[in-house]
């Protein structure tokens, strides 16, 4: 059995055959998915599809890129659903500094605002972060984000800034990149984390492993994922695929 941590069955790119890719996802014994929302749009459609199958669990939570677009009713929001029994985490937030939607000081003021109602809900958080690395750090250290902890999601970080998000109780997560042939870095750290910090995930429809890399990814590839951490580690597929669902099942909070 395996858990993908994060997966975006909420975006259109499913709208034809969701059916069918859950389906392959639990053929190759991707038993349990979190949906993660990141706007209004997609946050409703996470807790649509979390009512809808028992398998699939929900995240809520404000992207960085969007932090623009984010009001107190929001924010409300938020807390309101933080109490719904298939919402198991919150986020995905952080930090992206790739993109120039929104400021700089903007989305550290919504990240911020989203680990204070994490620590009043206690619900675990979902980090993005991209290419703002020391400034994340900064406001999850600042803001005692540990007291929550959560997941660094799609980890391509140092092996020095892995163990200082482990020292803040949060898992490290990796997903398609890892597979990827120019990945040195990824793979390198991949096979330092010790086991009962890591996760695995797809980030789907994004970032597809290899073979699959340049078409739409979807969950059943995180046995992909699982796979070349598993040859990474030198360690069977069965253990990866069991040491990272208790990792999941124990910080979600699900059976």
């Amino acid at each position: 059995m395996l858990i993908d941590t994060h997966v975006h069955l909420n975006a259109e790119q499913y709208n034809e055959d969701l059916e069918e890719v859950i389906e392959r996802a639990q053929a190759e014994g991707v038993k349990t998915m979190v949906v993660v929302g990141f706007d209004t749009e997609t946050i409703t459609r996470a807790i649509e599809l979390a009512e809808k199958y028992p398998f699939l669990y929900a995240s809520v939570g404000w992207h960085p890129v969007d932090a623009i677009d984010m009001t107190d009713e929001d924010l409300k929001w938020l807390e309101e659903l933080a109490s719904h029994p298939k919402v198991v985490a919150l986020g995905e937030m952080g930090l992206d500094y790739h993109w120039d939607k929104s400021p700089k000081d903007i989305q550290k003021e919504v990240f911020r605002k989203q680990i204070a109602l994490a620590k009043k809900v206690k619900l675990p958080i979902i980090i993005h972060n991209r290419e703002a690395t020391q400034d994340v750090m900064d406001i999850l250290k600042e803001e005692g984000a540990e007291e929550v902890g959560g997941i660094m999601h799609c980890f391509s970080g140092s092996e020095e800034i892995a163990k200082e998000c482990m020292k803040m109780n949060f898992y490290i997560s990796f997903g398609g990149p890892v597979t990827f042939k120019n990945a040195k870095n990824v793979k390198e750290v991949a096979a330092q984390i010790p086991l009962d910090r890591l996760l695995v995930e797809t980030d789907c429809p994004y970032l597809t492993p290899h073979p699959f890399r340049g078409k739409r990814n979807e969950p059943a590839y995180v046995k992909l994922v699982a796979e070349e951490i598993a040859a990474l580690k030198d360690v069977p597929f069965e253990k990866i695929a069991e040491i990272t669902t208790a990792n999941a099942k124990k910080l979600f909070g699900i059976d």
